[in-house]
């Protein structure tokens, strides 16, 4: 399972704040056929820290198929999922 945090770190105190979350998991379902490819499950959760974030409560669902798991970054596939979960306000054209 990949794991995403964002932190913010102060520079004042040293203090850290987890902002947000996000699980990605591989469901094993395209690896069966095609090792290189990869079906993807993806949770975000409700809450703006971490105590907050770890009652586990689910925010939003979304799923990357067919991922051609060596052919990108990581941030690819965080990028694919925040898409498919709906994360596009503000986007730029």
């Amino acid at each position: 399972m990949i794991v995403v945090r964002v932190e913010l770190w102060s520079a004042v105190d040293g203090s850290r704040t987890e902002l947000a979350r996000m699980h990605i998991a591989n469901d094993g379902q395209a690896s069966v056929a095609n090792p290189r490819l990869g079906d993807y499950v993806g949770e975000t959760f409700v809450g703006r820290d971490r105590e907050a974030l770890n009652r586990g409560r689910v925010s939003r669902r979304g799923q990357v198929r067919g991922w051609r798991r060596h052919d990108f970054h990581i941030w690819n596939l965080v990028r694919a999922m925040l898409d498919d979960m709906g994360y596009r306000q503000g986007a730029r054209s």
